[in-house]
């Protein structure tokens, strides 16, 4: 049985709505949040497909990082997820918070992909 969705999917939901509506055929940067680790995609929504994607997982990243859920791990997801980014064409995206708070890891992503050079 599928009830009403809750808070935190409406939430989601509605921030994606806005996001699509001003984004003008940019890609999208998604943001997923877990409690150890932190993951990035940008997803282009035409096509439906992830043109590059970065995580607290990925083995170029697993080696140099002291903890995985922190805010300085969130930077360097960003600073990969731009130069992934860049290297398949994208400059410009609509950053997605995924119904997060723009606050702590959300935002030190968003701040280490701005470093990398994605425009947002």
């Amino acid at each position: 049985m599928a009830g009403k969705p809750g808070v935190k999917q409406r939430r989601k939901l509605r921030v994606r709505r806005r996001l699509k509506a001003r984004a003008g055929g940019r890609p999208r940067l998604s943001v997923f949040r877990s409690h150890k680790h932190i993951y990035a995609q940008v997803i282009d929504d035409a096509k439906g497909r992830t043109l590059a994607a970065a995580s607290t997982v990925d083995p170029d990243l697993r080696g140099k990082l002291k903890s995985t859920g922190d805010v300085s791990a969130a930077a360097e997801v960003g600073k990969l997820i731009a130069t992934r980014a860049k290297k398949a064409g994208v400059s410009q995206v609509v950053f997605d918070r995924g119904g997060y708070l723009y606050h702590g890891r959300v935002k030190a992503l968003a701040e280490g992909a701005r470093e990398g050079g994605l425009e947002f």
